[in-house]
Formats: structure tokens, sequence, C-alpha cells
């Protein structure tokens, strides 16, 4: 009930606490009627100034000249009801007035003029500086255009006063000028303060990341411009307050071709439709959201269903044309009221702007399927790198021919553009080329070459069986063989995506010696050199015996294939057998030693022919199957060894376009030996010459996550996030969502690792925005939700971080009974997370379950932390009124009690971690505690007992021993006033702490002692 002036200021106290939103302003405006109720003046200018702030910060700034026009007055009429911090907010919240009337356009800009003039006699009256009015100056050109380099000049120029705005809006003024004069680098240095975090307040370094997206992409510092992103949008998403900078997130996202990105901001932002009461910062929503939509439609998007104003369906072009609507009039009013085209100029700038990138910008965020999909994918390659299609056709199809010869990747994008003229009927058969089946037959090779690599091998085997009977029809034994060989090949690795039984690898082995004897009859019939069989192998001229030999090689390269799968199917079996409680049979030593011999051969043979004929290219290929199985056998320097002699042969070959898979090999096998520079050198060298030669084949999404993994070896942070980004943006490309969240499960512990705590929390979000979605087993979400909630923690969103600890809890309490000491460990974060958030009976309750948990499967060191936090927090903040002060006293010694329980209970010889650490920090908290009750006879010798306990840990101890004596010194010098004693105590532990090589511990003790010698 508010029937008295203290129920009111007291649900003013509580209502300031609220976060900012409608139910805030809302409230502010009931406390407004009920204040006015009684003759109170100080409680009505309390509630004013309350209702002014809701209004700033949620976004209506059309109200807030109102309720400051009321509080001036009562500044002229009861001037001693303002309490000195409300006397200052009345000259401070002059500016806010003057930025709110800007807002406007329906306030005609004398009014504000003359408000700033109103503020200048203010300020000259009450003896205040007028650097602040200065600025308003400033902010009114810039608005409107006219006069702002000298405005500009007139306020950097004065010295800040106390009320100046703070340092880090200022600095996000400055360099928002240099912004819009085209300098960016200079005005990214102006920014760094704010964007580095050392320069921070309520609204930065939010606005200042949104502002800077643009010009840090312009500059090339995209891994700059990706973190901003994560990690400022996360603080505007929603706020009514913040639409401008929403809209420039959604323009960074249109201009870095993540439009995908977008869309789904415009999903999480749909209420911003409907807030009107900043009307310049809602025409700054909506441009963004117009430059967005533009992109979608230009290319062809225009049906993409899309989130707009709640209350109907939109598709792309529709809300477009909506958005046109209101912002197209708006900026004109704004236009018309100012007597310049400064707003629609600018607003006509950000809508011709191009994207910043030729493709996407990888954010390392997972967008949902049905967004993604109206995205245009990121080329593999660049467009420079694409490999050059003749507009003769019959140049075209030889070569198509020349390059598969070659073995280049880029014969691909050949032979798809021959079946798209062909399926088109717009080119009829050149006799010149052949006869018409010959590239038939090509064009099923090369269609069961998709298929193959899309590992769907069933519908491989069927074009290849096509191509079969057309090279037998054409009288092409040596094609027709080769083909033959890769069918069995392909039959000894079945794909995951196709329903087929397990090979029969006995009658594929058993096929595959059959067709090696028919390959040596057709070897002593028809030599390489001999003379064409027919008109097919006619059309190949010259080239004919380098056709035939290639062929023969590709059935050995086969055969080398099919042993290697073999003995990998054997190897897996004995690897499963080890497995405890596999139930699997270990297969038999001949079976292992009968692969092995039948590898060595096929491997051996391929590399001798390969050799003999001339084509080292091939002798490659058989040292990477040997190199790969060195490896798996642990033998990695004898696996280099054979790479780098495959590189050779590549080197030899004049084949650089087959360099990718060898180097790709050898930087694993290097990081297996802890060389990850040299590993990262490799990775580049690969995915280079992948996309200089047009190898669409080559996997670059695994190729990106290994780079990101090495980077994050050699300590390069950016480097791994950037690739880790690349990878994940990559498979989702390929349709693979469990390899694409391991990416970003990866990339979210670099950035932890890198103290880029809130961009791992963006990511981490977007994992786990739709579980079912992101093909991640069980285990892997819930340690992506683990991680989660305690980096919620770290940026002290307490609440929502124990939501996400609550939920992994409810899960994990359904694992087997061998996991349960998990449930212990997340029962007891999200209890220690409650009270950090100040929700002490959902904390209470949380902390039953860690115990009763703890019970079920022990987990002594977490249980011990979670109780010594409770007693930290109920003697710092646990709401006691009603109670008697050394209830909350007696209730934290409770919780360190139970932590010794916890301890004595340990059974003899199983404690498996540091038992003298958890007892010195029960000891050194419960000194705390007695400290902070004044019971310093008490508070000394728990301080005493955590330094000898400490003692204990030998040299790991030596840090936490140094704090224990901090503590025990301030409860000797301040508490007992026994300063000499503190001194000398002081005096020992530095000296020891520089021995033993922790000088900041001895510089900490070197100062108290110094403040204690002062005395």
């Amino acid at each position: 009930m508010l029937d008295t002036p203290e129920a009111v200021v007291e649900a003013l106290r509580e209502n300031h606490e609220r976060p900012h939103g409608l139910a805030r302003t809302v409230t502010a405006e009931e406390l407004v009627e009920a204040a006015e109720a009684f003759d109170k003046p100080d409680v009505l200018v309390t509630a004013l100034l309350e209702l002014m702030t809701a209004y700033e910060f949620t976004g209506e700034q059309r109200k807030s000249p109102v309720a400051f026009a009321r509080i001036l007055k009562l500044w002229d009429t009861a001037p001693d009801s303002f309490s000195p911090y409300e006397a200052h907010q009345v000259f401070w919240r002059f500016k806010w007035v003057t930025t709110s009337l800007l807002q406007v356009p329906e306030m005609p800009l004398a009014t504000v003029g003359g408000w700033i003039d109103q503020m200048r006699e203010r300020y000259e009256a009450a003896d205040h500086g007028v650097q602040p009015v200065a600025a308003m100056r400033y902010h009114l050109a810039h608005h409107t255009g006219t006069g702002v380099p000298d405005a500009y000049d007139l306020w950097a120029t004065r010295p800040r006063t106390e009320l100046s705005d703070c340092e880090a809006c200022e600095t996000r003024h400055h360099a928002w000028y240099r912004v819009t004069t085209g300098d960016d680098a200079t005005a990214l240095d102006i920014w760094r303060p704010v964007l580095d975090g050392e320069q921070v307040c309520s609204e930065e370094p939010q606005m200042s990341q949104a502002r800077a997206l643009l010009p840090l992409l312009r500059t090339g510092r995209t891994d700059e411009a990706r973190s901003h992103h994560l990690t400022g949008y996360r603080k505007v998403r929603g706020n009514t307050g913040m639409q401008a900078e929403v809209g420039l997130h959604l323009e960074f996202c249109a201009l870095s071709r993540n439009e995908g990105r977008g869309l789904e901001i415009l999903a999480e932002n749909r209420p911003l439709f409907e807030a009107t009461g900043a009307p310049l910062d809602r025409l700054g929503f909506l441009t963004g959201a117009e430059v967005l939509l533009a992109r979608l439609v230009e290319d062809g998007h225009d049906a993409t269903p899309v989130a707009g104003p709640p209350g109907r369906d939109w598709t792309a072009a529709e809300l477009l044309a909506h958005v046109r609507s209101e912002a197209e009039p708006l900026a004109a009013a704004f236009d018309a009221r100012n007597g310049t085209s400064a707003v629609g100029d600018r607003r006509r700038e950000r809508l011709a702007r191009r994207p910043l990138l030729d493709e996407p910008l990888p954010l390392g965020l997972r967008a949902a399927a049905a967004v993604r999909a109206t995205t245009p994918a990121a080329t593999t390659a660049p467009a420079a790198a694409r490999t050059a299609i003749p507009d003769d056709y019959a140049t075209l199809v030889r070569e198509a021919r020349r390059m598969s010869r070659d073995g280049h990747p880029g014969d691909s994008r050949l032979w798809t553009r021959i079946a798209e003229l062909r399926a088109a009927a717009t080119e009829p058969h050149d006799d010149t080329l052949g006869p018409e089946d010959l590239l038939r037959a090509e064009l099923a090779e090369h269609e069961a070459q998709k298929h193959w690599l899309d590992d769907r091998h069933t519908q491989g085997t069927a074009e290849l069986a096509s191509a079969i009977a057309h090279f037998e029809r054409l009288s092409m034994p040596w094609h027709a063989l080769s083909a033959r060989a890769r069918t069995l090949a392909w039959s000894t690795a079945p794909s995951p995506r196709d329903d087929e039984p397990a090979p029969d690898r006995a009658a594929t082995r058993t096929a595959l010696d059959e067709l090696l004897r028919a390959v040596d009859k057709q070897l002593a019939e028809t030599p390489f050199d001999a003379e064409p069989l027919g008109e097919a192998e006619a059309v190949f001229g010259t080239d004919l015996p380098a056709e035939r030999a290639l062929a023969y090689l590709s059935v050995r390269y086969s055969a080398a294939f099919a042993a290697y799968q073999e003995l990998l199917a054997v190897l897996g079996r004995a690897a499963q057998a080890e497995q405890p409680g596999s139930g699997a049979e270990e297969a038999p030593a001949d079976d292992l030693d009968a692969a092995t011999e039948r590898f060595e051969d096929a491997v051996g043979v391929l590399r001798a022919e390969a050799t003999r004929l001339g084509y080292p290219h091939q002798s490659a290929n058989a040292r990477q199957f040997v190199a790969d199985m060195m490896a798996r056998r642990g033998a990695m320097p004898d696996a280099e060894r054979e790479l780098r002699a495959a590189l050779q042969d590549l080197e030899a070959a004049d084949r650089p376009w087959r360099r990718p898979r060898p180097s790709a090999l050898l930087a694993q096998i290097l990081l297996a030996q802890d060389r990850p520079q040299e590993a990262v050198e490799l990775l580049h060298s690969a995915i280079a010459d992948a996309v200089a030669h047009d190898d669409t084949s080559f996997a670059l999404a695994p190729t990106y996550m290994l780079l990101g993994h090495a980077s994050s070896h050699l300590g390069d942070h950016n480097g791994a996030v950037r690739h880790l980004s690349e990878a994940a943006a990559r498979f989702d490309q390929a349709g693979d969502p469990g390899e694409a969240t391991d990416a970003r499960l990866q990339l979210a512990m670099v950035l932890g690792r890198s103290g880029r705590n809130a961009d791992a929390v963006a990511v981490l979000e977007s994992v786990l925005a739709d579980e079912a979605a992101s093909g991640a087993d069980e285990r892997a979400l819930a340690q992506a939700r683990l991680t989660l909630g305690r980096g919620l923690r770290d940026l002290e969103e307490y609440l929502p971080a124990a939501e996400e600890l609550l939920r992994l809890a409810d899960t994990v309490a359904g694992w087997p009974e061998e996991d349960r000491a998990v449930l212990t460990l997340v029962a007891a974060e999200a209890a220690t997370t409650l009270a950090l958030a100040d929700r002490w009976d959902a904390a209470d309750t949380a902390y039953a379950r860690a115990v009763a948990a703890h019970a079920e499967a022990p987990n002594p060191p977490i249980v011990c932390l979670m109780m010594r936090e409770f007693a930290r927090l109920t003697m710092q903040g646990r709401d006691t009124e009603g109670t008697e002060e050394t209830e909350g006293v007696d209730a934290a010694l409770e919780h360190l009690t139970r932590a010794d329980a916890v301890l004595d209970a340990l059974p003899p010889g199983e404690e498996g971690f540091a038992v003298w650490y958890e007892r010195g920090e029960i000891h050194y908290r419960r000194a705390r505690v007695l400290a902070e009750a004044g019971r310093f006879e008490e508070a000394l010798p728990e301080a005493e007992a955590a330094i000898a306990t400490h003692e204990g840990g030998g040299e790991e101890g030596e840090l936490a021993r140094a704090e224990a004596v901090r503590v025990a010194a301030l409860i000797e010098g301040n508490g007992l006033e026994r300063t000499h004693e503190a001194i000398a105590r002081l005096t020992t532990t530095a000296a020891r702490c520089r021995n033993s090589g922790h000088p900041e511990a001895a510089q900490v003790l070197d100062a108290l002692r110094q403040e204690f010698l002062s005395r």
C-alpha cells in the first residue's frame, strides 16, 4: 500500500533495482501519481527523477522533457527539497532534455536552442563550467549538419567539468566525429580505451561497439569486428533504449555477408518495430533493417519469411516495403524540421553501402537452418581462383579431358558445364570429339566421383556401371578395368549416408584378385603404346599411351585403397576389443598379419609401377597410405619421412594441385609431435593450394578446424578464433551440424582461455539455442551448458547463469550411477550462483540438493568450495533484516563446520585431492568471518591455523599461505592493535615470498607493512 510517503520512497528504491523496461517505466509513472498525493516535495522530486531515468533508458525520450519541466519548477519553488545528489542531477539532466528534444521531429529547433540557452544561463548562475553546454551545441550541429567543425572545436577544446559526460561517452562522440569525416583509423585509435574496456559506463562499451563495426571492417580489422559484434549485440539485444545500436548490428550483418545472422537478430527484436518513443533512434533501427532486407531482396530472396512487426507473417520484400514506408517520411520529417538534408543524407548513405567482404565473415555462431538456407553460401574459392570455362564447346571438352588426365581438380567445373549444355540440348555433338558414347561415359565417371565425395557410394557405383558399359562397347578395356576397380574399392568403405550392409571384404578381395589377373592379361595383349582399338581411343591421339597408363595405375591405386580399408577394419576391431565392457571379439592375429601383408604388397606394387612408368604422383599416393598406417601405429617420425617424400614426388610430377592432402596429413603428424608452428605453415599452404587450383573436393572445413587447433597451441588466439569460426561456417554449409557444433565448442574454449569470456558466452548461447538441431551428443551439450553457466557468472549475469546450471542439473540427474558426481558439481555451482544472484531460498534448495548428491557420489572439493562461498556470501550480502546480527555470523560459521565434516568423513587413503588446501581455506574463511564480526581474539588462531595448514602444501601452498598471513596481520594490526607483531609477521613472509619466486605477493605484503609503519 502506497498510503504514506515512506511507503512511496521504499517502492521507489525497489523499482530502481529493477532492470530497465516497460514494467519499471509503468511503475515509475504510478509512483509519481502516488507521490503527488502528499505535501512532500522531496518525495515528488525523487519520483520524478526516477521517472525521467526510466524514460531515458527505455527509449521514451518523447516524455522526458515534460518530467524535467516539473523538476525545474520544483527546483525554483522548493530548492531545499533536493538532496545534494538530486541537485547535481538537475544540471546533469539538462543534457538529457536536449538530446531528447532532438529525437522528436515535431519539436522546433528554436525550442531545442532555447533549452540550450536556458542550460547555459543556469550553469553560469550556479558557477558551473560550460563545456557541457558546448557539447549540446555540437550535438545540435551534428544532427542538422550545419557548422559542425566549428561546434566540435568549441566543445573539444574546452576543459572537462564535473557535469561533462563521462569519459567513455565523450570518447564515443570524439571517435564518431572522426568517422563522419572519413578517418576510420584515427577514430579507432580514439576509441581504443572504450573498446578495450578501460573506459566504461552504463551505455559503454556497447554503444561504441555498434558504431565501430563498419570502421573495423573497412580497415581490415575483421577479428575485432567479429568480437565486438558478439559481445556488443548481447548487451543491446531487445533493449528499446538501444534501437539505433540494434540497427547498426543489422547493417553489419548485411555488409559482412551474414544475412542469416541478421534475420535472427530481426526475430529477436520484433518488439522494437513497435517502440516509437525515440523517433531518431527508431529511424536508425529501421534503416539498419532496410539495409539487411534490401540485400536479401537483391540476392533473389524476396519471398523468404522474415520476422517483422507482430501480428502477421512477412516476407523479405513485404517487410522491406513496410520499413521504407515508415523510414522515408520519418527522415523527411527530421529534415523538414531542421531545414537541412542531413538526416536523409545519412540514411541514403547507409542504404547505398555495398558488402565490404567478398565472402561471409565467419562469426562462430550457428544460424538456424531455415535462415541459413536463405543466405547465399560462401564459395569454396574466390572467383579469381575458379577454373576458366571456355566458350567454345569443343575446346571445353578437350580442356576437360586434358585436366582429367592431369588429375587437376578444376576439371570438375568443366564437366559440370558440359553436362549442363547437353541437358539443355544447346550444343549438338561434335564428331571430332569422338563417339558420343565416350562423352556419356566420361560424364558418368564425373557424376560417380561427385556421389563418392558426397558419401553416396551406391549412386556412385550405379554411375560407374553405366560408364563401364559404354567403355566396353567402345573397345576401351583399360578405362573399363579402371572403372571396375573403383567400383570394387568403393565397396570396401560403405557410406554413412547409404543404407547398405557391411562390406563383404572377402568377396571384394577375390573379385579384385581376379581383376588384377585380367589387368596382367590386358597388358600382355594391349601394351600402352599399341595402336588404338577403336574410334574412341583414336580420339586421344598421341596422349593415348598416357591415358592407358593412368587407367592401369588407377587399378593399382584401387587395389591399394581396398587393402588399406581392410587393414583399417582389422585394426578397428582390435581397438574395440581392447575397450572395457565392449563385448567385441579380438581379431585373430592371423587376420592382422594377412591384412598387413596384403596392404604392404598393394602399396608396394603401386609405388613401383608408378616409378617405372614415370608418374610420381601415384607414388605419392602410395606413400600417403603408408604414412597414415605408420601414424596410426604411433611411428610419427617414419610417417613424417614418408609424407615429405610424397611431397617431393608431387614436386617432381609438377602437380601442385595434389599437395593439399599430404600437407594436411603431415600437419597432423607434426602436431602430434608438438610442432605446431610447422603444422600451421603446412595447413596454410594446403588451403592456399586448394583455393589456387579450384579443388572443391578438398575438405576445407576440417582443415580450418585443425589450423585453429594448431594456432591455439602456438598461443595465437586470434588466429585460432578466426580459423575455428571459418570451420564452423563451412561445416554449416556442408550440412554437418555435429562437426559445426564441435568447432564452436572448441572456439568457445579458446575464447575463454584468451580472456574473451563475453565472446565465448555468445558462441555457447548460439550452440544451445536449439540443442536438437546442433548435432552434438548429450555430454558435449552438457559441457557446453556448464561452460556457459560459468561464463555468465563471470560476467556477473548471475540469474541467467543459475538458470543454465539448474537446467543442467536436471539433465545430469538422469545420468548413470557412475556419473552421479557430475550432479554434485553442477548442483553446488548452481547453489553458489543463486546466492550471488541474491535468490537465497532457491540457493538453499540447490545447496541441499548438492549435499544429498554428495552423499551418493562424493565430490569433496566442490562441496567444500560451495560451503565456503556460502559462508562468505552470508556475511557479505544475505538479507538478515529482522534477525540478530549474530544469527548471520552463526549461519556462516555453520557452513564452515559442515565443510570440516565433509573432510573428516573422507576414508583414509581415498582423498585424491589436496586436502591440506581445503582445510587451510576453511580456516582462512573462518578467520575472515570472525574478523568481520569483530571477534578478533577468535579470528587470529584460525588465521594461524590457515598459515600452518598451507605450510603443509609445500611450494604449492606458498601463495595461499601468504594470503593467510596478510589476513592474520590485519587482524593483529587493526583488530587487536598489535601493530609491531603484524609488522614482524609481514616482514618475514614478504622476504619468504621473494625468495620463493612470488614477487607480486611480496609487494602486497610490503604495502600493508608500510601502512602499519606509517602509523
